[in-house]
């Protein structure tokens, strides 16, 4: 819209005055400071024999301090936006989603700032639902919202809905028609086009005011009263905002549309209101009936603060809310519009708008992403005014530094093998403690058993020995994890049918008594057969991998269905973890944080661990009483796991 008529100045500048006038933290660019240059290295000393001594190990370092998980309400833009108000002012802030559709991983921004800012300023935040529109919205929609903002951590001071105020609303709008503030309005869509300049970006033509705006007074009054009472039909009149007579830059002063006919029953009201406010008349005044003093929202919203100010000093509300705008958080490699998650929920690309593959917040949260990693994330990038695009990996490297720490480890086996030690007894059981933790954290010890009979991973033995390879072969020793003596395999036997390996016969390499043994060059993981511990446990692992091929699904032609990958999601139906398991479904969550400490919010999700070699997983919704269902939450490193 730049160089439009009836506008002295383009909208990218005035666009620019705002955010540099009215945002805290905003400046010009700085210019590059000159680098010093380097000071010259002293000659070597010719005559200076090599060192022969090793340098020193470095000395173990401790585990990583977190972040602060207030700091970036602490200092930078937050900070300066709280300083806009009298100190002595409780906060008070809201989050006011639309109910229809789910919340995806850019809402849990919106989500940490309003409930964080309030907490963090002893204030208080409201989770309103901006349910306006009846010809959206579902039952679901609000339950999720409420779910997920609880799960999440953090409790509403109130839990209202703009419908609470539709009288109000109206009232208000009759009061602006009063003041000479609106009209109703009898224009078509292309009409409304023409106004603001025509479709034709290139040669955009002067702007114009609507023919009805100098309607009198009365007669708009009598006509929004009659739009009410069901003269006309959706879409036949509507009441507009008069603002600025199209001779101001910005498009949100240009005369928005204020009420709509809608001819559908809302959920809460019924079949009372055939007319509904959209959310340019509500938002404002509804932050100010319940004392908003911080409206914050995303930066797609900036040219809307004059609106929104406009409107809140036309009808004169006794309170004066502040709208502030910060940059909304993007995720490339998937697609976040509600449309075209529908499209692959109903197509059945995926199993629904929680399948793990999906960035939905009820996704993340049943592929086992725990509640604490999405606002430490949240918190590792800050809040500027700055749009943040961040890819996959940059979110998946957040939540496993996150896991390293806090998650218990446990060897799970995707794809088994029996191997059965013939020198061992048959009713041999040795049970070897092996710690939950890593290392550095102790997260107490456990017990499992080694047997007779116990199982390793496919990809742990080849048929074939070379040199490149260290783990199971004919032949040749390999260590199974924390059992004391490694194990040779002697034979094994196969399905004719698949050619696949089904069993192995082993020795257990234990020395005489008073003999040392050669330690082997790999150990592997395993799971020993023992009803008696319940062993193993049985599962179906299911390997998530990114639904997408490319960094930006939306450009892919013909379509983003064109760019969904067919090894997005992998299942091994028959893979076995070990005992540890069962304490750990039984002490879930672990550790407690977050929403998930109590006990509403602590679903089957909570239950996760490290598979060591393999990644991070969870139970899902799925599993039964005869068989456990495990997600991959993320590989243990940003290249593993990608196709496999």
């Amino acid at each position: 819209m730049e160089g439009e008529a009836g506008s002295d100045k383009s909208l990218p500048e005035r666009v620019k005055e705002v955010v540099k006038e009215n945002i805290p933290g905003t400046t010009e660019k700085k210019e590059k400071k000159e680098k010093k240059p380097k000071a010259p290295k002293p000659p070597k000393d010719p005559n200076a024999k090599p060192a022969n001594v090793k340098p020193p190990k470095p000395a173990k370092t401790e585990p990583a301090a977190p972040l602060d998980p207030d700091a970036m309400f602490k200092e930078g833009w937050l900070a300066g936006v709280r300083k806009e108000r009298p100190e002595d002012e409780t906060v008070c802030t809201r989050f006011p989603p639309e109910p229809n559709g789910y919340l995806h991983i850019g809402h849990s921004k919106a989500i940490a700032v309003n409930f964080g800012f309030a907490r963090h300023y002893g204030g208080t935040c409201n989770l309103r639902y901006d349910d306006t529109n009846p010809e959206a919205e579902e039952e679901i929609y609000f339950v999720k919202i409420e779910e997920i903002v609880r799960w999440l951590g953090f409790d509403p001071a109130r839990i209202t809905y703009s419908s609470d105020s539709f009288d109000k609303l109206y009232e208000l709008a009759e009061k602006l028609i009063s003041v000479d503030g609106a009209y109703v309005c009898h224009c078509t869509p292309d009409d409304l086009k023409d106004q603001r300049g025509g479709t034709d970006v290139k040669n955009k033509k002067p702007r114009y005011a609507c023919v009805h705006r100098s309607r009198p007074i009365e007669e708009s009054l009598a006509e929004f009263r009659a739009m009410k009472d069901g003269k006309y039909k959706p879409g036949e009149a509507f009441l507009r905002m008069k603002t600025d007579d199209f001779k101001n830059g910005n498009p949100q002063m240009w005369d928005l549309v204020a009420y709509r006919i809608l001819e559908k029953p809302h959920h809460r009201t019924g079949d009372k209101w055939r007319i509904y406010p959209t959310y340019d008349f509500t938002h404002c005044l509804c932050d100010s009936f319940e004392g908003i003093t911080h409206s914050l929202c995303t930066t797609e919203f900036i040219l809307s603060r004059e609106s929104y100010e406009w409107l809140n000093n036309t009808v004169d509300v006794p309170h004066k809310p502040m709208q502030r705008e910060y940059g909304r958080l993007n995720i490339g490699g998937t697609v976040l519009s509600k449309r075209k998650i529908k499209k692959l929920v109903d197509d059945k690309y995926v199993s629904g708008w929680d399948d793990p593959r999906l960035y939905t917040l009820v996704a993340l949260r049943r592929r086992g992403v725990p509640p604490g990693a999405i606002l430490s994330f949240v918190n590792e990038l800050g809040v500027t005014t700055a749009k943040i695009n961040i890819q996959i990996v940059r979110f998946e490297q957040s939540v496993r530094k996150y896991l390293e720490m806090s998650t218990p480890r446990l060897m799970l086996v995707l794809d088994p093998i029996k191997v059965i030690i013939d020198d061992l007894p048959d009713d041999y059981i040795e049970e070897i403690e092996n710690a939950f933790g890593p290392k550095d954290v102790d997260m107490g010890l456990h017990k499992m058993p080694f047997t007779k009979t116990v199982y390793i991973d496919r990809d742990d033995f080849r048929e074939e020995d070379s040199k490149d390879f260290f783990r199971m072969a004919p032949g040749k020793p390999v260590g199974l994890l924390k059992v004391p003596f490694p194990i040779t395999a002697k034979s094994f036997t196969k399905d004719e049918s698949t050619g696949l390996v089904t069993e192995i016969h082993a020795t257990y390499d234990k020395p005489p008594e008073g003999e040392k043994f050669k330690k082997p060059k790999a150990y592997i993981q395993w799971v020993a057969e023992s009803p008696a511990h319940r062993s193993p446990v049985k599962a179906e692992a299911r390997i998530v991998n990114p639904l997408f091929k490319s960094d930006n699904p939306d450009d892919v032609e013909p379509s983003f269905l064109a760019d969904i990958r067919e090894d997005s999601l992998k299942i091994f139906p028959n893979a076995m973890v070990e005992v540890g398991f069962n304490e750990i479904e039984a002490r879930r969550p672990w550790p407690q944080e977050a929403g998930e400490s109590k006990p509403e919010n602590c679903g089957p999700e909570s239950v996760r661990f490290q598979a060591m070699r393999i990644g991070y997983f969870c139970m899902d919704k799925d599993t039964t009483k005869d068989k456990v269902i495990l997600n991959r939450i993320v590989s243990l490193k940003e290249d593993a796991g990608k196709t496999s």
